[in-house]
């Protein structure tokens, strides 16, 4: 087991606490990996990068307060810094690159275990990028803007979301919506992605919960990204 002193140190920054729960629990899963930090916004992040010194930086762009953009600058001065985000736009991803990004994943474009390479390879000085981006993993390859101004839905899928994930019986719909759930949207912005009524969404959400044996989102949630205990048993 490698030495904790040497373990690649990862700062978590992100404001979906499911989302921030996942991540630390995936990563805690590799003894050369240790979660040091887990901040709600850009701000908390600086802080806690300049207290923590971590190795690599995940980093949201859309959060309250300081956003993520906001924050890369000076927390890119601190640490590699890996964009995580449901964010796809071309501008984002540009002005992420401009400000200091080292990398840029997109959720629903990776599985656990490419995030975890992406990872290592982060600190070696190696940055991944999703295909949605439309740039080079090199880097060096001018920025090639994209003509979708936004991810379409099927691509707001939880980042430990495989091809082999289960669909625990949902229609294509209720996992369209599982998935939007799981992105943080509420009701109003499911049924206006989705071009249905709230009420629609609802009876969608009622029929996901039974077929997950869950009560609430929260739940939902958690058993729909695998950060139950059941779900991180490998």
């Amino acid at each position: 087991m490698p030495d904790q002193d040497q373990a690649l140190r990862v700062l978590v920054a992100d404001d979906n606490p499911v989302v921030r729960a996942g991540l630390a629990a995936l990563l805690g899963t590799h003894p050369d990996i240790r979660v040091v930090a887990q901040a709600t916004n850009g701000e908390e992040a600086v802080r806690d990068a300049r207290r923590h010194a971590p190795d690599v930086t995940l980093l949201d762009v859309r959060m309250p307060g300081t956003d993520g953009l906001t924050a890369l600058p000076e927390l890119a001065a601190l640490s590699p810094v890996m964009m995580l985000t449901y964010s796809t736009e071309p501008e984002v991803v540009a002005e992420a690159l401009r400000r200091g990004a080292s990398g840029y994943l997109v959720h629903g474009e990776f599985t656990a275990a490419e995030l975890i390479k992406a990872v290592r390879d982060l600190r070696e000085g190696r940055p991944t990028l999703s295909p949605s981006t439309g740039v080079s993993s090199s880097l060096g390859v001018s920025y090639k803007p994209s003509h979708k101004s936004h991810a379409p839905s099927s691509q707001l899928q939880p980042f430990m979301a495989q091809s082999n994930r289960p669909s625990f019986g949902l229609s294509s719909r209720e996992v369209e919506v599982m998935d939007l759930i799981a992105s943080g949207m509420n009701n109003r912005q499911i049924a206006a992605t989705c071009f249905i009524s709230e009420k629609t969404v609802k009876n969608h959400i009622n029929h996901i919960f039974a077929k997950l044996h869950t009560s609430t989102r929260s739940e939902a949630i958690a058993h729909w990204l695998g950060t139950t205990r059941e779900g991180w048993a490998r």
